[in-house]
């Protein structure tokens, strides 16, 4: 199996961070090959790692490796002069992939061996939310977007019915308990039939430096539903802003809409 998908900046621009994205529940590296290009496009560095297993308590055991070698791998191919990763560093997480993320990063004093300058986490699913049924029935839960439902279809590697095993209840736990000082951009489509909306929202009020943002009807695989290209942008500006220190480049003054 494939390690990685790697997504990089047009040639003879310099590299503005670098973005690790880790899948969700059934997913594969080509899920997220629309996101990765268009990250690209705008001078990121984008890395899709395989979804981390979820078995058990120690769930984010295998998470916590697969960034460590990602990486320390990008530092080794040289993507910023040979010395370090381009920062800022994001990991971006995507329903159990998001969990673990929250899990593992989300919380003061981690310990983990990658400390990333930001976090997104997309589509965090509720405890115990799990979707079963046919595999026209999933699609349904997971998006509107033809192109995306035909990449899920056309992999071969995607694992039909995932969506209908529910999370650890360690990892689901974590996840809607960020406490990190890290900056956090929380994405969710309020068509998600997955995610707690009303926890999510409490989690995202308490924790110290974070912005939900909420994607008018989306469904659960938010950052490839049909809003994927204003969901982009949003990824974008957040990612943008965390480059200026969390001080906004653009405000509005006055608005007709």
């Amino acid at each position: 199996m494939t390690q990685y998908s790697d997504f990089f900046a047009p040639e003879g621009l310099r590299v503005r961070g670098t973005v690790v994205v880790v899948p969700g529940r059934g997913e594969t590296l080509a899920t997220y090959g629309r996101l990765g290009r268009r990250l690209a496009a705008d001078a990121y560095r984008v890395r899709v790692l395989n979804a981390p297993a979820l078995d058990g308590d120690d769930a984010t055991v295998e998470l916590s490796t697969l960034l460590e070698a990602a990486v320390t791998d990008t530092v080794a191919e040289g993507s910023a002069g040979g010395e370090d990763v381009v920062r800022p560093l994001v990991v971006v997480g995507a329903d159990s992939g998001a969990a673990a993320v929250a899990a593992l990063l989300g919380r003061a004093g981690t310990a983990a061996t990658v400390r990333p300058d930001a976090l997104v986490l997309a589509g965090l699913p509720g405890r115990g939310a799990g979707s079963a049924g046919s595999w026209e029935e999933e699609l349904d839960v997971r998006t509107a977007c033809p192109t995306h439902r035909g990449t899920l279809t056309d992999d071969p590697d995607v694992r039909r019915g995932s969506l209908g095993r529910a999370l650890p209840d360690t990892v689901s736990a974590a996840a809607l308990e960020v406490r990190t000082d890290l900056p956090v951009l929380f994405l969710v489509g309020d068509a998600d039939p997955l995610a707690d909306h009303e926890s999510l929202r409490r989690t995202a009020e308490s924790a110290p430096r974070a912005r939900l943002s909420v994607v008018h009807g989306a469904h659960h695989d938010v950052l490839n539903d049909l809003q994927h290209r204003s969901v982009a942008a949003e990824l974008v500006d957040f990612l943008e802003t965390v480059r200026n220190g969390l001080r906004p480049l653009v405000t509005v003054e006055s608005s007709a809409w």
